[in-house]
């Protein structure tokens, strides 16, 4: 072991405390994961948790300056192969063990320092955003799922990349009344010049659906340690943007749309008894 055993298992077990603690739905997919590769994915939450925690929640504080001081103790301990952060210190670990790209972790970053500056985004704009805050960490994410399959990592790539664009694009939906009141962002160009209303609520989910529809193709074609625990996800998030579709525009902007935990578990029942029991029937359109 390239460091204590203890504070090796300190810090993989401070990531899987960050994701329970701020993700019930996320905690359940990565336990539905294959053990061998639930500890990575935690980090990698963890890890992006906590710099979106810095742009979205400490405004008291310079968010520039401690989002700048991260990144560099993230490059030390890359660098270093250990940090006394126990995030930064899983996080590392598991980039270094699966040969997670650099360039995923930068765009990462990139699109969080845009939220610091931008208030408004452009479609291409919007674009490299979704990349870097949502397509990137799915791939990183696939790169573990692969263990190290260059080919099967190219070829489920895209398919990875739009599911982590639809579940962003979700969350934006659902967030939508504390970024505007609170944050002042707007990332959908068609909400900068009118508010959301039924029509293009309805233009915004019909192309999240595209993404589901091609999305569902990858997820049948992932490994059997990390199919259940995507589906579950996915079938989460589809969930979820169904009951947004059911909700008045007007509404959408008074409250956030949530999945009960009795919803949650009867979703994993579901997942469940589709890739364990009906693998076939994970294919495009199904749901």
């Amino acid at each position: 072991m390239y460091m204590d055993k203890l504070f090796y298992d300190v810090s993989f077990e401070t990531s899987r405390v960050v994701t329970r603690t701020y993700s019930t739905s996320f905690t359940i997919g990565v336990k539905c994961l294959a053990p061998d590769i639930q500890d990575a994915i935690y980090s990698i939450y963890g890890f992006v948790r906590f710099a979106d925690e810095i742009v979205d929640t400490f405004h008291q504080y310079d968010k520039a300056f401690l989002l700048d001081d991260f990144e560099q103790e993230y490059n030390k301990a890359f660098r270093l192969g250990i940090s006394l952060n126990p995030v930064l210190n899983s996080f590392q670990h598991t980039v270094k063990k699966y040969r997670i790209p650099d360039e995923l972790i930068r765009s990462f970053l990139e699109s969080m320092r845009a939220d610091l500056v931008k208030k408004q985004f452009t479609a291409a704009e919007l674009n490299r955003y979704i990349y870097g805050s949502a397509e990137a960490v799915g791939l990183m994410c696939l790169q573990v799922f692969v263990k190290g399959d260059e080919e099967k990592y190219q070829q489920l790539a895209p398919y990875a990349k739009r599911l982590g664009a639809a579940f962003q694009k979700i969350n934006f939906l659902r967030d939508l009344r504390h970024d505007t009141a609170s944050l002042h962002r707007v990332y959908f160009p068609v909400l900068q010049e009118q508010s959301l209303n039924e029509e293009n609520k309805k233009m915004i989910l019909d192309e999240i659906q595209e993404d589901y529809r091609f999305a569902l193709e990858g997820i049948r074609q992932l490994p059997d340690c990390a199919r259940l625990g995507v589906y579950t996800a996915y079938l989460y998030y589809e969930t979820l943007t169904q009951d947004i579709r059911n909700t008045r525009a007007d509404r959408l902007m008074q409250y956030r749309v949530r999945i009960s935990n009795l919803r949650k578990l009867y979703l994993f029942c579901k997942a469940y008894r589709k890739v364990k029991w009906a693998p076939s029937n994970l294919h495009k359109g199904e749901e």
